[in-house]
């Protein structure tokens, strides 16, 4: 038989008893608000794993009187939508059938569009929650049905009071009578890094091994033990960040792949893909232009996969940019074009480029090599040189195209 989970037995069943997300629950919050005038809207939930989402979602279900029903979309298919539909006209589906679709991100364009004709009609009131920024993810047709509301990873100190609710229930449970000092309960808090059910893991982790008193040494220890000494929220999350990148940008795949290693091991993909993303621009950049592309796609291909098999094409990232040619000149020239924007620089640019007249324009496709000579910049800022090209390959055969048209 399989355990209940510890974070789904403390699970809140009120919104009072919700950690963080007060712009959401608390006593003006807009969900709270929505559910006390009987207004319950098609939504979108959009944060971080482990801030509330399926809690509140369970809520508004219980509050409402509403059949809740919940889907998941990594598994989930069209036949499972078509078997709640089948259910909305039983008897205890009166007060409305509502669909809770966890991970909609997950669902192509054909499945989302499956939802459409029965959020229209009413048959069910969507709540579907996302890790991933809905309006890239999220199709259009269901955005322009459906509120999307936020969910922000969850302070430490509104974590810690789930803590301590953990730990009593552990206590009554096991019929002991073990304590945490503060410290512990808020540096399990800040492990979680805003993921409350990751905390609470930790929480029963420690308490497992713990003697009579949980302290910051029994959290090392389960830690340590486990590989993973990850705050997300904290110092060691940048510095392992930092340390990738700088390996990358040092040309090391060994030590690239070690701290990437660290980072996922600690579970934060969403984490490692950003950076690995930054880096194909900021550090290889023009000597290889072709790895943004392939980092991009192993990026897409990590996060459909998920932990663990996601970390096969993010380490195949890792060490193609670690073994690629760098180049940090666009990056260079992009902070040194700002640099003038900020100070006010070019605020009046060429009328010949200026819509809809384009007095003295000339088309470059009708000059030889598709150039000709004309000015670009504003007055002020036209002998400006942002961008040179770097020592490398690629970027020396643009530059001898650069060159050839130009007759230099």
């Amino acid at each position: 038989m399989n355990k209940q989970p510890l974070a789904d037995k403390i699970r809140p069943a009120d919104f009072d008893e919700v950690v963080g997300q007060s712009h959401l629950v608390g006593k003006n919050g807009i969900l709270r608000r929505m559910v006390e005038i009987g207004r319950i809207n098609n939504m979108i939930f959009y944060g971080p794993p482990g801030t509330g989402k399926t809690t509140v979602a369970n809520i508004i279900a219980k509050r409402s009187g509403m059949q809740l029903f919940k889907l998941n979309a990594t598994t989930a298919s069209i036949s499972d939508i078509k078997d709640v539909i089948a259910n909305t006209e039983t008897l205890f589906s009166s007060n409305g059938t509502l669909l809770y679709l966890d991970e909609i991100q997950y669902f192509n364009k054909k499945q989302q569009q499956s939802l459409l004709e029965f959020m229209e009609d009413g048959r069910i009131t969507l709540i579907a929650s996302t890790t991933e920024n809905p309006l890239y993810y999220v199709y259009n047709a269901i955005l322009s049905r459906a509120f999307v509301y936020e969910f922000k990873p969850v302070t430490p100190e509104d974590c810690s009071g789930a803590l301590k609710r953990a730990l009593s229930m552990l206590n009554d449970e096991y019929k002991t009578d073990k304590s945490a000092t503060d410290d512990a309960i808020g540096k399990i808090a800040r492990l979680g890094g805003g993921d409350v059910r990751r905390s609470i893991q930790l929480l029963e982790n420690c308490y497992y091994i713990a003697d009579a008193k949980i302290d910051s040494d029994t959290i090392d220890s389960v830690t340590t033990s486990s590989g993973v000494n990850f705050d997300r929220a904290g110092d060691v999350h940048y510095d392992l960040l930092s340390a990738l990148q700088k390996s990358v940008r040092g040309s090391d795949p060994d030590a690239a792949l070690f701290y990437l290693a660290k980072i996922l091991a600690g579970g934060d993909l969403i984490s490692a893909c950003r950076r690995l993303q930054v880096m194909a621009s900021e550090d290889i950049g023009a000597a290889y232009p072709a790895a943004v592309s392939i980092t991009r796609a192993a990026c897409e291909s990590a996060k459909e996969l998920g932990l663990p098999e996601g970390a096969i094409p993010l380490a195949n990232a890792c060490v193609i940019l670690a073994t690629a040619p760098k180049s940090n000149s666009t990056h260079d020239a992009y902070y040194a074009a700002l640099q003038d924007v900020q100070n006010g620089k070019g605020t009046s640019f060429p009328e010949h480029l200026r819509s809809p007249d384009f007095k003295g324009y000339k088309y470059p496709h009708s000059y030889p090599n598709h150039y000709v000579e004309q000015q670009y910049l504003p007055d002020d800022i036209k002998e400006n040189k942002y961008y040179h090209f770097g020592n490398n390959k690629t970027e020396q055969a643009a530059k001898a195209y650069y060159d050839m048209i130009r007759k230099k």
